[in-house]
């Protein structure tokens, strides 16, 4: 009987091992890009908004918008990881938490939610673009792409970027 007890417990543990392993991430599309950040991060998702311009911000701050009473940062993340500016003019937006602070990332498209292996998760090969190395945290290679995890702290982390 204590046998059956353990066989059953084995078999459960690697079960619940592989459900640890995983991580989830919210995909998105930035000029025929995937990106991803981990689900965790993400605070809601946006359609367009209007974004009121801020005077004297950085290129890639859009400007802010109201967002359920609360006042929101929004980045062109295009920009930021100094691609050219979209074509189009709707975009969508992913609402993330830096220091406290809501920022709404502004991507070509959203995705789908990816459940990834930690065990698949590779650091920056050296063949991936140096504007997206500094974003990153490391790659998932997905059958038919290659899924580029961003840090969304040095994304949003100006004061590094101006000890730089």
């Amino acid at each position: 009987m204590s046998k059956a007890k353990h066989d059953g417990a084995s078999d459960r543990a690697p079960a619940a091992e592989t459900v640890a392993d995983t991580e989830d991430f919210v995909t998105f599309i930035i000029a025929d890009q995937l990106f991803g950040i981990p689900v965790l991060k993400v605070q809601d998702v946006l359609s367009s908004h209007n974004i009121t311009r801020i005077p004297l911000a950085p290129p890639e701050i859009a400007g802010s918008l109201n967002l359920r009473g609360r006042i929101v940062t929004a980045m062109d993340v295009r920009l930021r990881l100094g691609l050219r500016p979209r074509e189009q003019t709707t975009t969508m937006s992913i609402v993330a938490e830096h220091d406290g602070e809501l920022y709404s990332l502004m991507v070509d498209s959203v995705g789908e939610v990816l459940a990834l292996k930690g065990s698949d998760w590779e650091r920056n090969p050296p063949t991936l673009e140096p504007k997206f190395r500094d974003y990153s945290k490391g790659i998932y290679r997905l059958d038919d792409k290659l899924l580029v995890v961003l840090d969304v702290n040095k994304l949003l982390d100006y004061d590094r970027v101006q000890a730089a």
